[in-house]
């Protein structure tokens, strides 16, 4: 509750006359005070009483014959409190004992600290991406940012399901991830067979045509019938493999390529446009002949374009194409690698393509928040997806590594509310996929780190009999690093063995005193296999988006870190020195960043440091995202602001000394 205090108005008598009540930590002053500027008395810096005791004091002392000095250029106020005919900065002198001498007022400019406030946020963000870094991350965002800057102008915002797709299938290692990745998306590729095996979508246009690119798997045993294909390809119809005990293992990993093959029927089923890829440089061969018969059968009434890949060579690429000539359709010579015919490859696809329009009435906020399953390997992240969706949308099998690349899925939830799922490949420790020597798990981990980057809430999936492990620690640090939103998913719920009404109580216990990084994580227990609470996997995932996306205002913030600092002020140094707090604002949302302007960011160790942000997520919430405190000390930023000065007037003597040097 404010105090009334007596006031004396800088040009009035020394009497006092006019009572004032105290404002608030950050308030706004009478009109004597420039307009844009805040009063700050310093019950910020330490307890309530002594402070109100100390400033009634000073200015029963000193008020008739001291005047508000405007701030300095560096952001915000010295707390300048100047008598007539003194220059000398008070706090200045007593810059290193801030028991006593910081009990007084000053003016703060609140623009320049929003300023400097989301200037550091961006300069942590950058900091830390650079700490975090991926191997293959400066190419990938080249290509992204090429691949943005073409979709500028092409993109009407249509949704992905609307717009007509464009299946690849072909045999396997013929070049139909590199022909995805030249249509401006990105797939791994290696020179080796078998590394694509879920269906990948990617959008991309040509002219006036926007539509969606499904990559696939090599197709190696599809039959010649309809029937006998459904029947070889439809393994089982439960969503995920999981029940499979450890001496099936080689009976998975021999159905594997039919898995494979119904994952590129599915996207032949839905395609518009089908590209048969083959390889010119191995030429025809008899699997060529076997998925050329199997489309003409099944998929006559679509439109199908046969490339020859591997034609870099323009006078070579007709003579290699031509022995493809007895598959009945017309080959096109093109190289994937080198760009060559695609552009005649284009305008054949989008022959056989409906152009769509644009909504008409576009909404501007187009946000749609991006679900990232990670975890390690065999702990049940595609059967997740695929129990969200409703279908098997990916490989699920009981072999290690099954999902390769990055799957995004569009879904959307009971509320109407859109999101991107993405399916990730599992995250092994880096000695150990170092140790295997494969190229293709060193990528997948890359590529399911970049899924992290790019998602906004994470689901941390762990095997409910497995608990916590040492892997499962890294993966949670590297999600507080990137500042995501993250739920922790126990799947496989079903196999903990005599359960009661205090299994998931104590099972919360170990989760928590394990993962203490990720304190702030609501916990959700399912079964994927058989799709048991699944459902609350996106009701969480909402929730804590929308709390990641959450902005307090200014006079809440202050109040809660007023009343934090009121119960437990800053601790002593052992010179007697203590931290103040002048300001505090919050400057980014995803996640929420909190800047904290400071006497001295030192005097506020790191035990001080996690009470505030402890004290922030009781009064104010956060539930599930990581918030980021930042504290910026006040001598840091004078001497900025003292160097941005100096420069300008330096660059201001050059520019009149080249004028006058001109006449």
């Amino acid at each position: 509750m404010a105090t009334p205090l007596l006031y004396h108005s800088c040009a009035s008598s020394s009497t006092f006359s006019t009572p004032l009540t105290l404002p608030s930590p950050i308030s706004k002053v009478s009109s004597s005070v420039p307009s844009g500027y805040l009063f700050h008395p310093t019950l910020l810096g330490g307890a309530l009483s002594s402070t109100l005791c100390t400033l009634t004091r000073r200015l029963t002392k000193r008020w008739g014959q001291l005047s508000l000095s405007p701030p300095h250029s560096a952001g915000y106020s010295n707390g300048r409190i100047t008598a007539e005919g003194e220059a000398e900065d008070e706090l200045d002198e007593g810059a290193d004992d801030y028991e006593v001498t910081d009990d007084e007022s000053c003016l703060i400019d609140v623009e320049s600290l929003e300023d400097e406030a989301k200037r550091a946020a961006r300069e942590y963000s950058l900091l830390l991406s650079r700490e975090l870094g991926i191997d293959d991350e400066k190419t990938d965002q080249k290509g992204t940012s090429e691949k943005k800057k073409r979709n500028q102008n092409a993109s009407r915002n249509v949704p992905n399901h609307l717009l007509p797709k464009v299946a690849i299938v072909g045999r396997p290692n013929v070049g139909k991830s590199a022909l995805f990745n030249r249509l401006g998306n990105r797939a791994i590729v290696l020179d080796e067979p078998g590394v694509t095996r879920d269906r990948l979508y990617g959008r991309s246009f040509w002219g006036d045509y926007e539509f969606m690119v499904i990559d696939t798997g090599g197709v190696l045993t599809l039959s010649k019938s309809q029937d006998s294909v459904m029947e070889e390809l439809a393994i089982t119809t439960t969503i995920g493999m999981d029940g499979i005990p450890l001496a099936s293992r080689e009976a998975a990993v021999a159905r594997m390529p039919s898995m494979i093959e119904r994952q590129a029927a599915a996207a032949v089923e839905e395609a518009s446009v089908i590209i048969f890829l083959v390889d010119g440089q191995a030429g025809l061969t008899a699997a060529d002949i076997e998925i050329a018969e199997w489309l003409r059968r099944n998929y006559s009434n679509k439109c199908t374009i046969l490339a020859v890949n591997k034609c870099e060579s323009p006078r070579k690429g007709i003579m290699q194409a031509s022995e493809f000539w007895s598959l009945g359709l017309s080959p096109l010579p093109i190289s994937a690698v080198s760009g060559t015919g695609t552009g005649e490859l284009l305008d054949l696809v989008c022959s056989g393509l409906e152009k769509i329009e644009g909504p008409e009435n576009e909404d501007e906020d187009n946000y749609i928040p991006a679900i990232a399953i990670v975890g390690r390997p065999n702990v049940g992240k595609s059967s997740i997806l695929n129990a969200l969706v409703g279908e098997d949308r990916t490989i699920v099998s009981p072999v290690s590594g099954t999902t390769r690349d990055a799957i995004d899925t569009e879904f959307t939830g009971p509320d109407g509310q859109k999101f991107k799922l993405i399916d990730t490949a599992g995250i092994r420790r880096r000695a150990v996929v170092a140790s295997s020597g494969s190229t293709t798990e060193a990528l997948s981990v890359n590529r399911a780190f970049r899924a992290i980057r790019r998602s906004d809430v994470v689901a941390l999936v762990i095997e409910a009999m497995a608990c916590i492990t040492e892997q499962d620690c890294r993966i949670a640090e590297r999600i507080e690093g990137e500042g995501k939103a993250c739920i922790i998913v126990v799947n496989k719920w079903d196999t903990i063995p005599n359960k009661n009404q205090q299994t998931a109580t104590y099972y919360e216990q170990d989760v928590r005193e394990k993962l203490r990084i990720l304190h702030w994580a609501p916990i959700v227990y399912s079964t994927a296999i058989a799709g048991q609470n699944v459902d609350k996997i996106i009701v969480a995932a909402s929730t804590v988006e929308k709390e990641r996306s959450r902005r307090l205002s200014t006079a809440i913030l202050n109040q809660v870190v007023q009343e934090a600092l009121a119960f437990k002020s800053p601790p002593r140094t052992r010179g007697g020195k203590r931290g103040r707090v002048y300001y505090c604002t919050q400057a980014a949302i995803r996640p929420p960043t909190f800047v904290f302007f400071v006497n001295d960011a030192k005097l506020f160790p790191e035990t001080y440091r996690r009470y505030m942000e402890k004290q922030l997520r009781s009064d104010a919430g956060f539930s599930g995202t990581p918030i980021r405190l930042l504290w910026r000390s006040r001598r840091k930023l004078e001497k900025d602001g003292r160097a941005a000065a100096a420069k300008a007037q330096s660059n201001l003597v050059q520019r009149d000394r080249k004028l006058a040097v001109s006449a």
